[in-house]
């Protein structure tokens, strides 16, 4: 362990395995395809088995099913792949609307996904971690996990959890060379913000943003990155600003926009996804 730097045992790619979740496609896609191009062994899963098999089969990983909802899932992934060097949590899912007119199903598939998907996950991988004396996990939040954004309440909630689950169990497992990455993503051209208004003073940025800055994560093994980098003190700029100047920064930059998808059809197919998990 160094004395100097992150203080974390090093990972060589080349010898790792990877466990990433929702790699089916989207962030999670990109990641295990840039884990791969610098020669780690990846474990594609997904709860959609048939995204998970194309994407292995493309860059030449395992694909595994996985609700990540479900610990029992976790713990067969795990005992079939034994070591599992580094973990990125990535399944999410983001529901979008009016607080009031959510369904309860719907907030509760949200927090089970976002937050309890990376409870498990933690729980089931890092054990093995912690008696190798050696591990990394990446827990894929948002900045929306410190920022409030009216249409996404509960998403917020979640994110806001995965943001303090992941400071607090980086600091238990420190001692034991196991480190907890958070990465805290602006808006994100996937699927989870299809049919919404992206850009006009929104960062906005790619899948392969976002991978970049999680494989970055095994060298700098820092707490929070966010994505675009320049937005990572954004929640102290807004808690010092006045809530007037705040309120009109929102409004300027369409703050809203979430209670209001442009393309309302084709947001409707996805949150119609989101319900189809529930039932």
């Amino acid at each position: 362990m160094r004395i100097l730097g992150h203080g974390y045992p090093d990972i060589d790619l080349k010898d790792a395995r990877v466990l990433i979740t929702g790699a089916g496609r989207g962030i999670g896609r990109s990641t295990a395809e840039l884990f791969a191009a610098n020669g780690a062994d990846i474990a594609i899963a997904d709860v959609d088995i048939d995204a998970a098999e194309a994407s292995a089969a493309a860059i030449g990983g395992r694909a595994f099913t996985l609700d990540v909802r479900a610990r029992d899932q976790w713990d067969k992934v795990v005992a079939d792949l034994g070591r599992i060097d580094i973990l990125v949590n990535n399944a999410g899912v983001m529901p979008a609307g009016a607080f009031l007119e959510e369904p309860d199903a719907v907030g509760h598939a949200t927090i089970d996904i976002n937050v309890w998907g990376l409870i498990h996950g933690m729980r089931a991988v890092v054990p093995g971690m912690i008696e190798r004396g050696r591990g990394h996990v990446v827990n894929v939040a948002s900045l929306a996990g410190k920022i409030p954004i009216p249409g996404l309440a509960v998403y917020n909630a979640s994110k806001f959890a995965a943001v303090g689950l992941s400071a607090a169990t980086r600091l238990e497992f420190a001692e034991y060379g196991v480190s907890v990455s958070a990465v805290l993503p602006s808006a994100v051209r996937t699927r989870l913000s299809s049919g919404l208004a992206l850009g006009k003073g929104m960062p906005t940025v790619d899948p392969e943003d976002v991978a970049a800055a999680i494989v970055q994560t095994l060298r700098t093994r820092k707490a929070e990155v966010a994505v675009p980098n320049y937005l990572g003190p954004i929640d102290v700029a807004l808690a010092a600003a006045p809530e007037r100047a705040v309120h009109l920064v929102r409004k300027l930059f369409d703050g809203d926009r979430a209670l209001h998808p442009a393309d309302a059809a084709t947001r409707a197919r996805y949150e119609a996804q989101v319900r189809s998990i529930t039932e």
